[in-house]
């Protein structure tokens, strides 16, 4: 008995093809249009809060116009302004007069109820998005979380510190455990070094598969070398 042939798939036609390139141009291009816009709109919002304050003498617009009689919009004038600015006055803050007027100026502000708490406020935060922007996570590891069997990708800080290793240990590390998909929240946990599993990848990458979900991964070799590593440790326990 001969079985019936299979009927052959039916060809795509020219709209699901156009259907596909364009999903796909929009993959690609929205990306870029929405990082190019959000960029314009930031520095165009940084130049209508600098611009005012500076005086009608010394705004280049104004000159310009002044001298050319044309009015253009330079965008991104203020922010450059800005620049210029902060630098002077870092450059003005690290002499012996500049630190002695800072001083004098912050106690000036800190004597006032309402504007302290504001200011006290401002300068820590400020001071913690600086830090944080010098110090970089040094690597990226994989822990047993919530339990045993169970395991999640981390960041690994550094080694633990002050009281937290004087009531421990010395042989812990802090380690940041980020939320899928959004890698900014998570939980600092401080776990002993000989039950994780440091990887392979780098830590841009080890943030990829964490926002992708799984979906995304980075380097199949350091996935296999990462199995092969719960594999040993595991034989060793």
């Amino acid at each position: 008995m001969q079985l019936p042939e299979n009927p052959k798939p039916p060809r795509r036609g020219i709209l699901a093809a156009l259907r596909n390139n364009f999903f796909t141009g929009v993959v690609v291009i929205a990306p870029i249009a929405v990082t190019i816009w959000l960029v314009w709109t930031l520095i165009g919002w940084i130049d209508s809060w600098v611009l005012p304050f500076i005086p009608g003498r010394y705004n280049p617009l104004l000159l310009i116009q002044h001298y050319t009689g044309l009015q253009v919009d330079i965008r991104g004038l203020g922010v450059a302004t800005f620049l210029v600015f902060a630098v002077i006055v870092g450059w003005v803050a690290k002499g012996l007069i500049g630190r002695s007027l800072i001083r004098w100026a912050e106690s000036l502000v800190l004597s006032i109820p309402l504007v302290r708490s504001v200011y006290s406020g401002l300068k820590q935060i400020v001071e913690t998005v600086l830090a944080q922007g010098e110090q970089n996570f040094d690597r990226a590891c994989m822990v047993e979380y919530p339990r045993k069997g169970i395991w999640a990708i981390a960041f690994v800080s550094t080694k633990a510190k002050g009281e937290v290793a004087d009531r421990l240990g010395d042989d812990l590390i802090s380690v940041f455990l980020p939320t899928t998909p959004n890698p900014t929240s998570g939980f600092l946990l401080f776990v002993p070094r000989k039950d994780t599993i440091e990887l392979d990848m780098t830590v841009e990458d080890a943030a990829k598969l964490i926002i992708s979900a799984g979906l995304v991964y980075p380097n199949g070799k350091d996935a296999k070398k990462a199995i092969e590593a719960m594999a040993a440790s595991k034989t060793a326990k």
